[in-house]
């Protein structure tokens, strides 16, 4: 293992695939890949479109997103099961981008959270993400869930809207004030759509609802000639040849422009990727690499944008069926790929007839799924600061903006840790001077003219201040001051610079400052800024009594 980086190691950059191939892949391994892959691809064929749909882009990006991003995640990435694609959790971004940014925004947009998740996979963060607090990923998937809701009203209802906002409430309004234009078909395919589905997921789980009832829903509209909008009325035939290659625009206003979005992209990205990736190793025992993960989603989404593609992450849901369905290898996830771009070159014609309330019936049962209403309700029986940090994220996504929302999240999580960091941390005079080593001996006292004050919990910036605190509650200024820090692990800049303020003012008012039981990576910050010879090597002791001999030698007159 590197000593300068522990999260990263050799091992971190190898490929599940290249490690199942080079065990040994048998005949039977292929056989149940080819069944799950061609089972996962026919689930993933109308959530591509839907969400790609739901987010303002178009139903061959959504495919082609799925298709070349899928592949290359699963060729490259980290996770023995994770099947990658355009996710519920993107409509939202991608929506905004495209509304800010127009669609050259989004794929360079794209494009630079690629390489930011190849830059976070690389240098080890994939083992850091899972600290993300779990107030904040509930706020923000439930957020994101009601957001996507609120973008199906129309469609699925099939409503009259002139102009339909992208913002959440702005959109409820419009609804609201062109409810009277419902259209019961449209309506009606919908609602058969939710309940198919939901039928299928209680009676007879292991069959595919959406697909089932899409396809279901589709033939209807077909065969009794339904007046409800559909994917070729609105969008025309899906191109039935491959897309083209091109560079994303990257001009520096553009990347300026995007880059929160960017950042946004690739931070929820790696969240769900790796959220989805834990969820595989809970279901099947394996262990995937997280680093690895995070470079192979990087490159994904950099292939996408290439492509004219759209933001790609590993699906929760799809990586699920995929296991169910007797997965042996990444290979099922290429597969799955494989199966989209067959159907795109040759039958993507069928999917001219799909409804849109149809779509609009999917992304409403997946925003369901999503909310995760009942963790949601949960979370009020946490402590009210988490709730806070919870609710905050929550009502940010909904209201103003899913990067606004993640961003002040995870910086409260962060007030709040720091603030219980330091509620664990004490400071204040030494009672007992007893030493461990010295248990069953006698009391030692403290001699005339020194004071002895105790550290306890990391000594950072959030604690520094309990220095000046303890000058304060001082009337005299001692001969020798004994600050104890066996109980102290670590150490940063803020807490370094506190205590060579403190040596300094110890040092004016002709006090010597005396250090006890310094642990090991405390010494070693004290030595590399040059601290330990200004308090001096003969000052700094391993344990109390050495120290107290010290203080003695010094309120005698002999130091």
């Amino acid at each position: 293992m590197s000593k300068a980086n522990p999260f990263v190691t050799i091992n971190d950059f190898i490929p599940k695939s290249v490690q199942i191939l080079r065990s040994g892949y048998s005949r039977s391994m292929l056989t149940k890949d080819i069944f799950a892959g061609i089972t996962v691809g026919v689930i993933a064929l109308p959530l591509a479109i839907a969400f790609a749909i739901g987010a303002g882009a178009t139903p061959a990006q959504g495919l082609w997103t799925a298709i070349i991003a899928g592949f290359a995640i699963s060729a490259l990435g980290g996770s023995r099961y994770q099947v990658a694609g355009p996710t519920g959790a993107f409509v939202v971004i991608i929506a905004g981008v495209i509304a800010d940014h127009g669609m050259d925004g989004l794929i360079a947009a794209t494009a630079m959270a690629g390489v930011l998740l190849v830059i976070m996979g690389a240098s080890g963060l994939g083992k850091l993400i899972k600290f993300i607090p779990y107030p904040v990923t509930i706020g923000f998937t439930t957020g994101i869930g009601v957001i996507i809701a609120g973008g199906q009203i129309k469609d699925f209802f099939g409503l009259s809207i002139p102009v339909y906002p992208a913002e959440f409430f702005a959109r409820i309004a419009e609804a609201a004030r062109y409810s009277g234009t419902l259209d019961l078909p449209t309506f009606g395919l919908g609602a058969a759509t939710v309940a198919c589905i939901l039928l299928l997921r209680k009676f007879a789980p292991k069959i595919p609802g959406a697909i089932v009832a899409v396809a279901l829903v589709s033939a209807a509209t077909y065969l009794f000639k339904i007046p409800v909008e559909t994917i070729g009325s609105r969008y025309g035939a899906i191109p039935k040849g491959l897309p083209t290659m091109r560079l994303p625009i990257a001009d520096w206003a553009t990347i300026r422009a995007v880059f929160p979005s960017a950042v946004t992209i690739a931070l929820l990205g790696s969240i769900e990727s790796l959220l989805s990736a834990v969820v595989a190793d809970g279901m099947t025992g394996d262990r995937h690499n997280a680093n690895m993960e995070l470079v192979a989603q990087g490159a994904g989404n950099v292939l996408s944008s290439l492509f004219g593609g759209i933001p790609a992450t590993g699906a929760i849901a799809r990586t699920a069926a995929n296991i169910k369905n007797g997965s042996a290898s990444p290979i099922s996830g290429m597969i799955h790929a494989i199966v989209l771009f067959v159907f795109t070159l040759f039958l993507s014609g069928l999917a001219s007839a799909i409804p849109l309330t149809a779509l609009s019936a999917i992304l409403l049962v997946v925003a369901w799924d999503m909310s995760e209403l009942r963790h949601f309700l949960h979370m009020r029986y946490a402590p009210k600061s988490d709730l806070i940090v919870m609710l905050v994220t929550f009502g940010l996504t909904v209201a103003i903006d899913l990067t606004v929302a993640v961003e002040v999240g995870v910086l409260l999580a962060v007030f709040l840790f720091i603030r219980r960091v330091s509620e664990t941390s004490a400071f204040g005079p030494v009672i007992d001077l007893q030493d461990a080593d010295s248990a069953g001996e006698a009391p030692l006292r403290l001699p005339k003219g020194v004071e002895a004050y105790e550290i306890s919990g990391p000594f950072f910036f959030g604690t520094a201040d309990l220095l000046q605190e303890a000058l304060e509650q001082v009337q005299k200024a001692p001969k020798a001051f004994i600050l104890r820090l066996r109980r102290v692990p670590s150490i940063d800049a803020t807490g370094i610079n506190a205590l060579a303020t403190f040596r300094t003012h110890c040092s004016k008012h002709g006090t010597t400052l005396i250090l006890s039981g310094v642990l090991e990576q405390p010494r070693k910050a004290l030595d590399s800024i040059g601290l330990t010879e200004r308090i001096g090597p003969d000052n700094i002791f391993e344990n109390i009594d050495s120290a107290l001999e010290r203080a003695a030698e010094i309120a005698g007159g002999r130091g």
